[in-house]
């Protein structure tokens, strides 16, 4: 693999993580009547992280289109790679 595509995987898979994080964010303030920190931690409680993990994950989808159509594929599937991973964090999370 050139040292290239390796860069624009790693520049997709953090774009991804971070619209991940800004996702999971904008989905507390908006739907939440707590604040950041209240919600998170009951959200463990509750056993329900994962599934607002799941939520903020949607972001993910504007990323990986807007790198589709910018022609940025290996971005992409930088983006996707994060996706799988924040699928595979939200399975831990189910599981145990």
């Amino acid at each position: 693999m050139r040292i290239h595509t390796r860069k624009e995987l790693l520049i997709g898979f953090f774009v991804g993580i971070i619209a991940n994080v800004i996702g999971t964010l904008l989905y507390i303030l908006i739907f939440s009547e707590f604040g950041i920190v209240e919600t998170y931690h009951a959200a463990v409680e509750q056993g329900h992280i994962g599934s607002l993990l799941a939520l903020g994950a949607i972001l993910n989808l504007v990323a990986f289109f807007l790198f589709l159509r910018i022609r940025r594929d290996n971005r992409a599937k930088g983006v996707l790679i994060a996706t799988i991973v924040t699928a595979l964090v939200i399975l831990y999370y189910k599981v145990f």
